[in-house]
């Protein structure tokens, strides 16, 4: 039985990374992994940190917008899991921007009077909101399928900002 060399986890044989935190291992010169002896405290026991799966994870990332985006960003680093908080990050920060934007552009405020009425600006910022609403709920339902979907300029511009998980 080989545990992990970084946290602990009980690794399959000739697994080449830790399925709990993804830290690389290291393979010996009989081509099998070295069995370290699991961090004191742990016994025999697997790791007491449960993970949850990849694609809950990678859908959590998008369910409050580009906020779990930048949590799950720098408490997870599992590559599946941080590609989505990066582009969840890029995507609906970017709308979010968008939407500010529009708001000053147009006036549309509680404060000044806006959303009375209909004018180009607001029909503008209702069909962001809309646009927005289905992205979110198709990039959570493709992260939960295990997919890395990617949204055509938002997945360049994170891999850019944030680096390729």
């Amino acid at each position: 039985m080989a545990f992990c060399t970084k946290c602990g986890t009980v690794v399959a044989e000739n697994a080449a990374f830790c399925p709990a935190c993804g830290a690389p291992q290291t393979v010996s010169s009989t081509g099998s992994l070295p069995s370290p002896q699991p961090p004191p405290g742990s016994a025999s026991v697997p790791s007491t940190q449960p993970h949850m799966a990849e694609n809950v994870t990678g859908a959590l990332c998008y369910s409050l917008g580009w906020l779990t985006g930048l949590i799950f960003y720098f408490i997870d680093k599992r590559p599946f899991v941080r590609f989505h908080a990066a582009q969840s990050i890029v995507v609906f920060g970017g709308i979010h921007v968008m939407i500010y934007a529009l708001e000053v552009f147009f006036g549309l405020s509680w404060l000044r009077g806006g959303y009375v009425g209909f004018s180009f600006g607001y029909a503008l910022f209702r069909l962001i909101h809309l646009l927005a609403f289905i992205l979110w709920i198709l990039l959570m339902i493709k992260a939960y399928q295990g997919q890395r979907f990617r949204v055509p300029v938002a997945a360049d511009i994170a891999e850019r900002i944030f680096g390729k998980p």
